[in-house]
């Protein structure tokens, strides 16, 4: 960006995709970010950092535990 904040035509701004990455639906890539050779990124995942080559990232999974009787809680 400019000193005013307006976007600068011609500087790079997309993300790299190496080749073999498969990206799920609802993914999002934001910024020049490079997702490595074989890597495979998660639906609803917002991805704002550089991934390895044969990386996995998906969104954390959530826990469900059952409690009987209230206990444990």
């Amino acid at each position: 960006m400019d000193e005013h904040g307006a976007l600068v035509k011609g500087n790079v701004r997309h993300p790299i995709v190496e080749d073999d990455v498969v990206i799920y639906a609802g993914a999002t890539i934001l910024g020049r970010i490079t997702i490595g050779r074989g890597s495979t990124i998660g639906g609803n995942v917002w991805l704002t950092r550089s991934v390895p080559p044969g990386s996995t990232v998906s969104q954390a999974q959530a826990r469900h535990e059952v409690f009987e009787g209230g206990a444990g809680i």
